[in-house]
């Protein structure tokens, strides 16, 4: 069985505490698609100082805070993905400029009507690139040990930065692995 057998589209990548790759070093990538040819993500806890309005001006309202551009990978800086967390009884089917990733987490048409989208959407983050893996790529940093496979919950696409979601994540996953959250990142620094 391949290591990446247990991703798929809506599940974590939580970056090892021994990922020194300063594109990944303690992030949380939730996974948009993944199959043979490849995986597709973006990396959730990096923020950056761009607001989504200067960008993206008739998205920049309507994004959670901070409604600033996420850097969701090392791939691809200029393309831009935005997520939404669908609102309770809405599904991706039943509303127009998404396409379901899984449960009530969505991907953006951002060529949408942001006013119409709105009403069904608890909320949205804008990424700018993101992170990508060729086909068996991720299953040879899993097999590494760079990743950890772990479920996403929606409210993890929509995390403000002043969380530690890279730590919250790994916590709540439980023994041994909730004691991975307490890795000092610099052992220098312990």
């Amino acid at each position: 069985m391949r290591a990446d057998a247990e991703v798929e589209p809506g599940t974590l990548l939580v970056a090892a505490p021994t990922m020194f790759d300063p594109n990944f070093r303690r992030t949380v990538v939730f996974v948009i698609d993944h199959r043979d040819e490849g995986t597709l993500g973006v990396v959730l806890n990096r923020p950056s100082e761009v607001p989504v309005d200067e960008v993206l001006p008739s998205w920049g309202e309507h994004v959670v805070e901070p409604q600033s551009v996420f850097v969701g990978g090392p791939v691809e800086k200029k393309t831009a993905l935005c997520l939404a967390a669908l609102r309770t009884g809405e599904t991706a089917s039943s509303v127009p400029g998404v396409i379901a990733v899984r449960g009530p987490v969505a991907l953006v048409d951002l060529d949408a009507d942001p006013d119409a989208l709105m009403p069904k959407v608890r909320g949205l983050r804008v990424f700018a690139g993101y992170a990508g893996w060729d086909s068996g790529q991720l299953a040879g940093e899993i097999d590494r040990g760079d990743w950890l496979i772990v479920p996403a919950l929606p409210g993890d696409v929509l995390a403000t930065p002043k969380r530690d979601l890279w730590g919250q994540v790994l916590r709540r996953q439980g023994l041994p692995t909730a004691l991975l959250a307490t890795h000092p990142g610099d052992l220098q620094r312990n």
